[in-house]
């Protein structure tokens, strides 16, 4: 057993549950994260740490879906793609996008929120993956990614120019990377764009989300040629489709890269790479940074020198005041009177059933954890003839009692 006194270290995943496509920034001593919620709601989970590894819910950015009646039943699929989160000017912004409407932007001065009601940004079907960047003479870029599902289109990034307050744009869209000119490359999608030393970055993952690798792309002018290269992938380490996330500095200078890796039934679990500039003003991550080939590291010193707690965000609710906890989320938009109000316990109003439990919107829950554990719940049931009440395990295929 390691001395007390040992440098600590973290072990990835840091969160051993699906948080899907994770984007993060720094703000002073305080990290803030958000992930996908698809049809889940509320959506846009907000997730805050002071060192990287212990991560605490703060809230949700989105309360419901839009629009609602649409949203009422489980839409699996549909809802809230992969978002980015920035601070500008005092202001946190999340930019989203629906794949069947277009990009939408909520914001807040504190991550807890109160959050603003969605804004369409950009209205259009199949657009995905947005990130803005402000730039240093006032302007404004927004980047994103095409689903081939509803536009026809995918492998390609486009950068359109938007106002400094991401109301809408100011000119035409352009294709700035198509992976086709790139022998080998496929689905580039997820792109985060950033600017260093006069140099404009996508980091953007590529070739699958089971699959694929972590890719940068740099240039001169942020409408590019952008030259590209192969920064992080699995190799002989165990992490299968290392990619799409979050570059943050911590208040020491040092770099680090977040990203998802798919753990099938378990979802998109959340690692975390330390990352450096190289000489050649591109990054390295994982075992890179160390010297290593481009791969993940299992186990690294913690950011902070702190200690690792839990790697998972489920956590225990009593529901002293008859509501859930911030934790829980629902499979559709719920009914304004789907709680039935009450101390002590929570209450939740029975729905038409048809048999499949994945098409009831009436069903509450948490990420399932990575790893071995044990959930317990103390459940009644009063309704009418047909009602059911239980405990599941959720997915596309799925197990319940009760």
């Amino acid at each position: 057993m390691p001395h007390l006194d040992a440098e600590p270290r973290y072990r990835n995943p840091i969160i051993d549950a699906d948080f899907p496509d994770p984007d993060a920034v720094r703000v002073d001593d305080r990290y803030v994260m958000i992930a996908s919620s698809f049809n889940r709601a509320p959506g846009l989970p907000v997730y805050v740490s002071t060192d990287l590894i212990n991560w605490e819910r703060a809230g949700n950015a989105l309360a419901a879906n839009e629009p609602g009646d649409w949203f009422g039943l489980p839409r699996h699929g549909g809802g809230v793609w992969a978002p980015s989160i920035r601070h500008h000017d005092g202001t946190f912004y999340i930019v989203y996008p629906d794949p069947d409407q277009g990009i939408f932007v909520v914001t807040a001065t504190d991550p807890a929120g109160p959050w603003t009601a969605p804004h369409l940004l950009l209205a259009g079907l199949g657009l995905i993956d947005p990130c803005p960047l402000w730039d240093d003479d006032g302007s404004a870029y927004l980047v994103f990614g095409w689903a081939r599902s509803r536009a026809g289109r995918k492998n390609v990034l486009t950068l359109a120019p938007v106002d400094a307050a991401l109301r809408g744009t100011t000119g035409p869209a352009r294709d700035v990377i198509d992976g086709a000119d790139i022998d080998g490359w496929d689905t580039i999608e997820g792109p985060k764009l950033y600017k260093r030393d006069g140099w404009y970055y996508i980091f953007a993952p590529a070739g699958g989300v089971a699959t694929g690798w972590q890719a940068v792309f740099r240039s001169r002018d942020v409408y590019g040629p952008y030259s590209s290269r192969n920064v992080l992938a699995q190799g002989s380490a165990p992490v299968n489709g290392p990619h799409q996330g979050a570059w943050v500095t911590s208040p020491d200078g040092r770099d680090w890269f977040l990203h998802f890796q798919d753990r099938g039934p378990f979802g998109r679990v959340t690692h975390l790479q330390p990352m450096a500039w190289g000489d050649d003003g591109w990054p390295v991550m994982g075992q890179a940074v160390d010297g290593g080939p481009s791969e993940p590291v299992l186990t690294y010193p913690t950011p902070h020198g702190t200690r690792q707690t839990s790697r998972t965000i489920a956590r225990s609710d009593d529901f002293a005041d008859g509501v859930p906890g911030a934790t829980w989320t629902w499979q559709a938009n719920p009914r304004a009177d789907a709680i039935v109000p009450g101390a002590g316990a929570l209450r939740i109003r029975s729905a038409a059933d048809a048999g499949d439990v994945r098409a009831l919107p009436s069903v509450i829950g948490q990420p399932l954890p990575g790893m071995a554990s044990r959930s317990r719940v103390r459940i009644g049931l009063d309704g009418p003839p047909g009602s059911r009440a239980g405990l599941a395990i959720l997915g596309r295929d799925y197990v319940w009692a009760g």
